[in-house]
Protein backbone atom coordinates (compact mmCIF):
# COMPACT_ATOMS: atom_id res chain seq x y z
CA UNK A 1 0.00 0.00 0.00
CA UNK A 2 1.31 3.00 -0.65
CA UNK A 3 2.44 6.32 1.54
CA UNK A 4 2.19 9.02 -1.19
CA UNK A 5 0.22 12.07 -0.72
CA UNK A 6 0.10 14.48 -3.48
CA UNK A 7 -2.01 17.42 -4.09
CA UNK A 8 -1.39 19.63 -6.68
CA UNK A 9 -3.50 22.13 -7.79
CA UNK A 10 -5.53 22.70 -10.66
CA UNK A 11 -3.28 25.42 -12.64
CA UNK A 12 0.04 24.02 -12.30
CA UNK A 13 1.06 23.23 -15.81
CA UNK A 14 1.83 19.40 -16.34
CA UNK A 15 2.50 17.48 -19.06
CA UNK A 16 -0.46 14.89 -19.28
CA UNK A 17 1.98 11.63 -20.02
CA UNK A 18 0.48 8.94 -18.19
CA UNK A 19 3.09 6.18 -19.00
CA UNK A 20 6.02 8.30 -18.15
CA UNK A 21 3.93 8.92 -14.69
CA UNK A 22 3.22 4.88 -13.99
CA UNK A 23 6.98 3.99 -14.74
CA UNK A 24 8.88 6.61 -12.47
CA UNK A 25 6.31 6.37 -9.97
CA UNK A 26 7.14 2.41 -9.99
CA UNK A 27 10.70 3.35 -10.11
CA UNK A 28 10.73 5.18 -7.23
CA UNK A 29 8.69 2.78 -5.35
CA UNK A 30 11.27 -0.08 -6.36
CA UNK A 31 13.64 2.70 -4.64
CA UNK A 32 11.59 2.60 -1.53
CA UNK A 33 11.36 6.58 -1.83
CA UNK A 34 7.73 7.90 -1.71
CA UNK A 35 5.94 11.41 -2.09
CA UNK A 36 4.82 13.74 -0.04
CA UNK A 37 3.69 16.83 -2.55
CA UNK A 38 1.59 19.48 -1.89
CA UNK A 39 1.77 22.67 -4.54
CA UNK A 40 -0.34 25.20 -4.51
CA UNK A 41 -2.97 26.31 -7.75
CA UNK A 42 -0.62 28.78 -8.99
CA UNK A 43 0.10 28.76 -12.93
CA UNK A 44 3.46 30.32 -11.90
CA UNK A 45 5.96 28.67 -8.79
CA UNK A 46 9.77 29.50 -8.54
CA UNK A 47 10.58 25.59 -7.01
CA UNK A 48 13.90 25.11 -4.51
CA UNK A 49 15.74 22.10 -4.25
CA UNK A 50 17.51 21.51 -1.33
CA UNK A 51 19.89 20.34 -0.15
CA UNK A 52 22.13 19.77 -3.15
CA UNK A 53 24.80 17.24 -1.85
CA UNK A 54 25.22 14.42 -4.74
CA UNK A 55 24.22 13.22 -8.41
CA UNK A 56 21.29 10.81 -6.84
CA UNK A 57 19.19 14.01 -6.41
CA UNK A 58 19.24 14.86 -9.77
CA UNK A 59 18.01 11.47 -10.92
CA UNK A 60 14.93 11.19 -7.99
CA UNK A 61 14.32 14.74 -8.76
CA UNK A 62 14.05 13.43 -12.73
CA UNK A 63 11.60 11.10 -11.51
CA UNK A 64 9.79 12.59 -9.45
CA UNK A 65 8.68 14.89 -11.82
CA UNK A 66 7.54 12.68 -14.33
CA UNK A 67 5.95 10.84 -11.50
CA UNK A 68 3.98 13.88 -10.59
CA UNK A 69 3.32 14.72 -14.70
CA UNK A 70 5.26 18.05 -13.87
CA UNK A 71 5.70 20.21 -16.56
CA UNK A 72 9.45 22.27 -15.40
CA UNK A 73 10.48 25.06 -17.36
CA UNK A 74 14.00 24.45 -18.99
CA UNK A 75 16.49 26.50 -20.30
CA UNK A 76 19.10 26.78 -22.78
CA UNK A 77 21.32 28.95 -24.51
CA UNK A 78 19.98 31.07 -27.42
CA UNK A 79 22.43 29.63 -29.74
CA UNK A 80 21.05 26.13 -29.57
CA UNK A 81 17.53 28.03 -31.01
CA UNK A 82 18.33 27.92 -34.87
CA UNK A 83 17.51 25.87 -37.54
CA UNK A 84 17.13 22.46 -37.70
CA UNK A 85 16.45 22.76 -33.39
CA UNK A 86 14.75 25.70 -32.72
CA UNK A 87 11.31 24.88 -33.65
CA UNK A 88 11.12 21.93 -31.29
CA UNK A 89 12.95 23.29 -28.43
CA UNK A 90 10.32 26.10 -28.35
CA UNK A 91 7.25 23.29 -28.91
CA UNK A 92 8.65 22.03 -26.15
CA UNK A 93 8.62 24.59 -23.97
CA UNK A 94 12.49 25.47 -23.54
CA UNK A 95 13.48 29.02 -22.80
CA UNK A 96 16.25 30.72 -24.71
CA UNK A 97 18.80 32.24 -22.23
CA UNK A 98 21.17 34.53 -23.67
CA UNK A 99 24.02 34.87 -20.63
CA UNK A 100 25.46 37.95 -22.24
CA UNK A 101 22.24 40.06 -22.45
CA UNK A 102 21.35 43.36 -20.78
CA UNK A 103 19.69 41.92 -17.44
CA UNK A 104 21.24 38.20 -17.52
CA UNK A 105 19.54 35.04 -16.13
CA UNK A 106 17.93 36.39 -13.45
CA UNK A 107 16.14 39.41 -15.63
CA UNK A 108 15.43 36.95 -18.68
CA UNK A 109 13.84 34.25 -16.01
CA UNK A 110 12.17 37.10 -14.56
CA UNK A 111 10.19 38.42 -18.04
CA UNK A 112 9.78 34.91 -18.99
CA UNK A 113 7.80 34.31 -15.85
CA UNK A 114 5.75 37.77 -16.43
CA UNK A 115 5.05 36.65 -19.96
CA UNK A 116 4.23 33.14 -19.93
CA UNK A 117 0.29 31.99 -18.40
CA UNK A 118 1.87 28.91 -16.61
CA UNK A 119 5.34 28.25 -15.81
CA UNK A 120 7.21 26.34 -13.23
CA UNK A 121 11.27 27.37 -12.31
CA UNK A 122 13.20 24.67 -10.49
CA UNK A 123 16.71 25.91 -9.71
CA UNK A 124 19.20 24.72 -6.55
CA UNK A 125 20.17 28.06 -4.61
CA UNK A 126 23.38 26.51 -3.39
CA UNK A 127 24.43 25.93 -6.93
CA UNK A 128 26.73 23.21 -6.44
CA UNK A 129 26.99 19.69 -4.75
CA UNK A 130 30.24 20.82 -2.84
CA UNK A 131 29.60 22.87 0.82
CA UNK A 132 29.00 26.45 0.29
CA UNK A 133 28.77 29.01 2.83
CA UNK A 134 26.78 31.66 0.95
CA UNK A 135 23.50 30.42 -1.69
CA UNK A 136 22.94 32.31 -4.39
CA UNK A 137 20.34 35.32 -4.38
CA UNK A 138 19.38 34.85 -8.12
CA UNK A 139 16.16 32.32 -6.99
CA UNK A 140 14.82 35.52 -4.44
CA UNK A 141 15.15 38.27 -7.26
CA UNK A 142 13.51 35.96 -9.43
CA UNK A 143 10.54 35.16 -7.42
CA UNK A 144 10.17 38.70 -5.71
CA UNK A 145 10.98 40.36 -9.38
CA UNK A 146 8.07 38.13 -10.79
CA UNK A 147 5.91 38.36 -7.54
CA UNK A 148 5.94 34.29 -7.76
CA UNK A 149 5.76 32.34 -4.70
CA UNK A 150 8.54 30.23 -3.52
CA UNK A 151 7.96 26.13 -2.87
CA UNK A 152 10.50 24.53 -1.28
CA UNK A 153 10.99 21.15 -2.29
CA UNK A 154 13.71 18.41 -0.55
CA UNK A 155 15.04 14.69 -0.67
CA UNK A 156 14.87 13.17 2.89
CA UNK A 157 17.16 10.86 2.74
CA UNK A 158 16.76 9.41 6.37
CA UNK A 159 12.94 9.28 5.45
CA UNK A 160 13.07 8.56 1.84
CA UNK A 161 10.61 10.76 0.81
CA UNK A 162 10.42 13.61 -1.84
CA UNK A 163 8.44 16.27 -0.67
CA UNK A 164 7.68 20.19 -0.50
CA UNK A 165 7.12 22.08 2.63
CA UNK A 166 7.86 26.15 3.43
CA UNK A 167 5.83 27.75 1.05
CA UNK A 168 6.64 31.75 1.08
CA UNK A 169 5.62 34.68 -0.61
CA UNK A 170 8.95 36.74 -0.89
CA UNK A 171 9.28 40.03 0.49
CA UNK A 172 11.90 42.77 0.03
CA UNK A 173 14.02 41.52 3.17
CA UNK A 174 16.28 39.13 1.85
CA UNK A 175 17.70 38.07 5.18
CA UNK A 176 14.56 37.65 6.88
CA UNK A 177 13.06 35.28 3.77
CA UNK A 178 16.39 33.42 3.29
CA UNK A 179 16.21 32.58 7.15
CA UNK A 180 13.18 31.00 7.15
CA UNK A 181 13.51 29.16 3.64
CA UNK A 182 17.20 27.54 5.31
CA UNK A 183 15.40 26.95 8.49
CA UNK A 184 13.15 24.87 7.17
CA UNK A 185 15.67 23.27 5.07
CA UNK A 186 18.04 22.55 8.21
CA UNK A 187 15.07 19.88 9.26
CA UNK A 188 15.72 18.07 6.42
CA UNK A 189 18.38 15.04 5.92
CA UNK A 190 20.45 15.14 2.41
CA UNK A 191 22.49 12.58 1.36
CA UNK A 192 25.95 14.03 2.34
CA UNK A 193 25.42 16.16 5.14
CA UNK A 194 29.06 16.80 5.51
CA UNK A 195 28.36 18.75 2.17
CA UNK A 196 24.92 21.02 3.29
CA UNK A 197 25.61 24.39 4.99
CA UNK A 198 22.37 26.07 5.26
CA UNK A 199 24.27 29.48 6.39
CA UNK A 200 23.33 32.72 5.59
Amino acid sequence: MSSDHVEIGARVPRTHNPIARWIALRLLHLCGWHLDIRLPDQPKLVVLAAPHTSNWDGFFAILTLLALDLRMGLFAKHTMFRAPYGGFLHWVGVIPINRSAPGGVVGQTIEALKTREQLVIGLAPEGTRRRVEKWKRGFHAIALGSQVPIVCAYLDYSRKVVGTGLQLQPTADYAADLEKIQAFYRTITPKHPENFSASA
